[in-house]
């Protein structure tokens, strides 16, 4: 199946006009004023709405209308019990409002959910006591993470995040047939690695944010009364997995670099929580999981016009090379001694 063939194919968001996102508002018991404001998202569809009537005291509110077949609605209403967790903990989060006793709304065959609208900026990682504060907030998070578990959403594991999407792309991925003989065995060769050192090391699975990079978190200025700080949005990828996923995907620059931010924010993440030092030698198969998984998104996602006007260089033979350099290079990581701290 070539990119050219599903990039031409109806899609469902096509349904999702203006019109159908005021309609899901109004049958959610909300007054928009009909100011709609596309936000950020390639996974779903975000829009900031402007109301003629507050509700709980916000004039402005967040609808996020989930991707059609991505998440049922338990896997769905386990990641909003979960930001429920969070908030009762005041773990600062955003988490959906519960608007005529649900938190999960349909319209129109959408799912969605209705959130305050707040504001803030990405964090400035490069500011040492900035990176503390995150640490502490992760293990904030991790305490109140570590108390349940998920019984519906998938874990964060070897088969979901990088066996499903490496057989994805050998079936459906458009790569020609000279470039697919390097990408294949650098892939298989990484995923192997990846795994051996996953299921040969010790840690303990937790409910997670899945997906914690610098722009799923806000800072708003502290206020003379202490408020302020991180806040979390976004758990839409929130799994069962390891602590050390939330940390290394704040990471980054060289090797001596890394590893001065991730002691950091260890610093910062035990003045809550113990951290486990074995996980860090996870950070790069973890690192590894990421990059498959996210080529098989990318495609997966073809059909949907958004991806290939935000992404037009993925599927080129460019692209496909430097993931297979990338791939052997990942090899070499795992291979290497894990980061200190």
């Amino acid at each position: 199946m070539s990119h050219t063939q599903t990039a031409d194919a109806s899609h469902p968001y096509d349904a999702l006009t203006p019109d159908c996102v005021l309609d899901a508002l109004n049958a959610a018991g909300l007054w928009p004023d009909g100011r709609l404001q596309a936000l950020g998202s390639y996974e779903n569809r975000v829009y900031q709405a402007c109301l003629d009537k507050p509700v709980e005291g916000c004039d402005k509110v967040v609808a996020k209308f989930y991707r059609p077949g991505r998440w049922s609605d338990a896997q769905i209403q386990e990641e909003h019990a979960f930001a429920k967790e969070l908030q009762q903990a005041e773990v600062p989060v955003i988490a959906p409002l519960p608007l005529q006793a649900a938190t999960l709304h349909h319209h129109a065959g959408f799912a969605f959910s209705i959130s305050p609208w707040r504001g803030g900026r990405t964090p400035e990682l490069e500011d040492w006591d900035t990176l503390e504060w995150i640490g502490r907030f992760l293990a904030r998070l991790h305490v109140t993470g570590e108390k349940k578990s998920f019984t519906s959403r998938p874990p964060l594991d070897v088969q979901t995040m990088g066996m499903q999407p490496m057989q994805w792309l050998l079936q459906h991925a458009d790569m020609p047939p000279h470039v697919r003989q390097r990408w294949q065995p650098a892939c298989e060769a990484a995923l192997a690695q990846a795994a051996h050192t996953l299921q040969s090391t010790p840690y303990r699975s937790i409910r997670l944010h899945g997906d914690c990079h610098p722009g799923n978190i806000l800072w708003s200025p502290v206020d003379a009364d202490g408020r302020g700080g991180p806040h979390f949005v976004d758990l839409d990828d929130a799994r069962m997995g390891p602590a050390v996923q939330d940390l290394w995907m704040l990471l980054s620059g060289d090797r001596m670099q890394r590893s001065q931010q991730l002691s950091t924010l260890v610093e910062g993440y035990e003045q809550m929580r113990a951290f486990d030092r074995r996980e860090l030698a996870l950070i790069e198969p973890l690192r590894t999981l990421r990059l498959i998984h996210y080529s098989a998104w990318l495609d997966q996602r073809w059909s949907d016009p958004a991806f290939p006007r935000a992404f037009p260089w993925f599927g080129t033979e460019t692209y496909w090379l430097e993931q297979t350099a990338t791939l052997q290079e990942q090899l070499q990581a795992m291979q290497d001694e894990p980061l200190y701290i």
